[in-house]
């Protein structure tokens, strides 16, 4: 059984507390925590927003946001317990003539001195100005720390301005770039399958590894984020950021040691390593798409530009992409010749997200039957695990025949205990002052470097999105990107 060990006592000031992810996923994670033991009833959560609510009035919000969005338990005991840790403050934290004193004032207490967090979960225009603010008002001491929600810019231009008007307020040791992917179970996992098990390691490499496949598939379209997601498209919105994560995780070499800056600079190491996509190889090694109305599941889909018009109704194209699909390499020695094939999109089949290391195929083939190479998923949702998928022999008289089964262990099945969401184990991390699972500035850069690249190739070839149907597996442009190479998408 998992031990939940205590954090600190603590103040975490929220701004965006009214918005959908502060109600959707970070109330409803601190609560987990709260009732597992983790969070000291003597800690302190503000919400900030500008709403002119009550403190009656946002507890009501927070309630039916954990109710609702995170299907939490009605009437659940513990939460109006919960509810005596949060206030909240009205306050545009954009307005240079902002009241910082009402959060001086939700603040005070009796007591010795408590880590403070300032969480921004806001538009990425206004993270300086929030900082600079925070400085000025003198609720930003020494010891605060300040995260930051995706995307954090929208190229490497305003990340690097983010960057430095962030780092004149909070030194880089106190700055948490949040990517929530990182926080799932399955994610971390990924260390300890490579580097606690003698098993994988020898195996780790261009030698006996054929290809890896990174997929973020979700069968919703864009629902109330369209007016940001037509500025943004699954370039900057996914692959910037998840994607290239997980590809970091899958592809770095052993860390000399679980230090947070041990592990983030093997991951810039394999940043700085990927091939670029340029203007000549643009056409060949990515697609773009662009979903149309169809079924998803037994349910009708609009498509993009349906949804765009609840936005604005004169719009009549766009070129934004809500699918990507890419082919790169890591130029190293471990994994020169290995691809690496990345692949997400909206309203595609189902709603997935997994990472498939493929190994090549035994050099001869002695057996009747279908014969597959071994594959090692790690699923990251909708249900968490792992699976190792052998050639086994078939059961029945008659010969040997092969059969490709799958080793599946199941994370809800194998742990019955609830395991936290990834938002719970991040937030306490923070709290606890622990970066490992938190990009460092240079690879935030460096991530932009690559992806801007690919951006500027689209648009200097004027590289249209291909048409696919919402509900289907994305383009056919994608199918023929790996067809090309001899493999296959793992289907949807």
């Amino acid at each position: 059984m998992a031990e939940f060990v205590p954090v600190p006592t603590f103040e975490l000031i929220v701004f965006g507390a009214s918005g959908d992810l502060a109600l959707r996923k970070l109330f409803p994670s601190l609560f987990h925590r709260f009732c597992d033991g983790q969070i000291p009833k003597e800690s302190k959560i503000v919400g900030i927003a500008r709403h002119a609510l009550s403190r009656e009035e946002f507890h009501e919000a927070v309630t039916n946001g954990y109710i609702n969005l995170a299907q939490g338990e009605k009437d659940h005991p513990r939460l109006k317990e919960f509810l005596e840790l949060i206030d909240y403050v009205a306050l545009d934290a954009a307005d240079e003539n902002a009241e910082w004193n009402l959060v001086h004032d939700a603040l005070k207490h009796d007591g010795e001195e408590r880590v403070r967090v300032f969480y921004l979960s806001t538009p990425p225009a206004v993270f300086v100005p929030i900082c600079h603010s925070l400085k000025t008002s003198g609720l930003a001491t020494q010891t605060s720390r300040v995260v930051l929600e995706k995307p954090l810019g929208r190229d490497l231009h305003s990340a690097k301005a983010i960057n430095d008007g962030v780092g004149e307020v909070f030194s880089e040791d106190r700055v948490y770039r949040i990517d929530h992917y990182l926080g799932k179970e399955t994610v971390q996992n990924l260390l300890v399958l490579r580097f606690a098990n003698a098993l994988f390691e020898p195996v780790w490499s261009r030698h006996a590894i054929d290809h890896v496949q990174i997929t973020v598939s979700e069968d919703i379209g864009v629902g109330s984020r369209g007016g940001y997601y037509d500025k943004s498209g699954a370039m900057r919105d996914m692959v910037q950021n998840h994607m290239l994560q997980l590809l970091c995780l899958v592809a770095m070499e052993p860390p000399a040691s679980m230090d947070a800056d041990a592990i983030r600079t093997e991951k810039i190491k394999v940043l700085r390593s990927l091939e670029p996509i340029t203007a000549d190889t643009i056409a060949e090694d990515t697609v773009r798409g662009q979903y149309k109305a169809g079924l998803v599941g037994d349910e009708a889909a609009p498509g993009y530009l349906e949804e765009l018009k609840k936005y604005d109704d004169s719009l009549n194209s766009s070129s934004t992409e809500t699918f990507v699909a890419l082919k790169t390499h890591i130029h190293n020695w471990r994994w020169s010749g290995v691809p690496f094939y990345l692949r997400t999109g909206k309203r595609l089949a189902s709603r997935r997200s997994e990472i498939v290391v493929q190994f090549t195929p035994p050099p001869h083939v002695l057996f009747e039957g279908e014969s597959k190479p071994n594959q090692l998923v790690m699923r990251l949702q909708p249900d968490e695990g792992v699976e190792m998928w052998l050639q086994i022999k078939e059961p029945g008289p008659g010969g040997l025949r092969m059969k490709s089964v799958p080793l599946d262990l199941s994370y809800a099945e194998t742990f019955t205990l609830r395991y936290p969401d990834a938002y719970e184990r991040l937030l306490m991390d923070v709290v606890r002052g622990n970066l490992s699972l938190f990009m460092r500035r240079d690879e935030v850069e460096a991530a932009w470097i690559w992806v801007d690249r690919i951006i500027k190739a689209w648009e200097d070839k004027k590289i249209e999105p291909h048409i696919y149907t919402a509900g289907s597996d994305g383009p056919l442009a994608s199918a023929l990107m790996m067809d090309r190479d001899g493999r296959a998408w793992k289907e949807l």
